[in-house]
């Protein structure tokens, strides 16, 4: 099936007046409470939680990245991948309410992904009880968010072997909790997540709209500079020649 149209977060440029107003901007919408279609926190945000917290954020500019799918798939990094020493909860956390606003990264998700009003376990509505969302790999329909789980498009394990072994604790924590590209992460069902466990493309599909999920993977390891095995790229290629040549665009973050 043909890619959808990629939601973009907004590239880094360095201080300038211009950038500072928008700095302004993002922190403001960012104390907003979350609701249906509406991802509240930028990478910019999840940044500045990072500093509330005490973790130092590398100052590594974004860029902005524009390609046609295929060409992108054919120029990513090579390398064998290095899973020595992984553990996900030292390395990378868990979700965090970087904004403050009572609701952590995973009901922010699925609030973006609501296609109904939510309803919420507590009156602070910290926490979403129930909606409407359509898990995207499998096209089911779900109403209670117990029901589905909160995937990171390319899985932390993956993200570990692919370079973030080496990124400062600050950059691998803002990884876990990606809000500023919708394509990071996403509500699916505990039975894809088990199956999919942390393999890449090459091991496993999901069962529908697997060409955006091509487009999703290699827009996520762009984002975050993540390489790719020579398996795995192959696999890419593989399925980037057989869908649209849509362009990918990404923020680096």
């Amino acid at each position: 099936m043909p890619l959808g149209t990629f939601k973009l977060a907004r590239p880094f440029k360095g201080p300038n007046p211009s950038e500072q107003n928008r700095r302004r901007a993002v922190a403001t919408a960012a104390s907003r409470p979350a609701g249906p279609g509406v991802r509240s926190l930028s990478a910019t945000a999840v940044a500045a939680g990072l500093l509330l917290t005490g973790l130092a954020v590398p100052a590594e500019a974004a860029t902005y990245y524009s390609a046609p799918l295929r060409t992108a798939a054919r120029a990513l990094t090579v390398a064998a991948e290095n899973n020595t020493g992984y553990d996900r909860t030292r390395y990378f956390g868990n979700w965090l309410d970087t904004n403050r606003d009572c609701q952590n990264t995973r009901a922010e998700v699925l609030l973006q992904e609501a296609k109904a009003a939510a309803t919420y376990t507590t009156a602070r509505h910290c926490t979403v009880r129930s909606s409407r969302w359509v898990t995207r790999w499998d096209n089911r329909t779900h109403t209670l968010a117990s029901a589905v789980e909160i995937d990171h498009t390319v899985p932390v394990h993956e993200a570990w072997g692919s370079g973030a072994r080496y990124w400062s604790q600050a950059r691998r924590v803002a990884f876990y909790n990606d809000l500023g590209d919708g394509r990071s992460l996403n509500a699916q069902t505990a039975a894809l997540n088990s199956a999919k466990q942390a393999k890449g493309p090459e091991a496993w599909m999901p069962p529908a709209n697997r060409c955006e999920y091509i487009g999703n993977w290699i827009a996520v390891k762009i984002r975050w500079g993540l390489r790719v095995d020579s398996t795995e790229k192959a696999a890419l290629i593989r399925w980037a020649d057989v869908c649209p040549n849509v362009r990918i665009n990404v923020t680096r973050a």
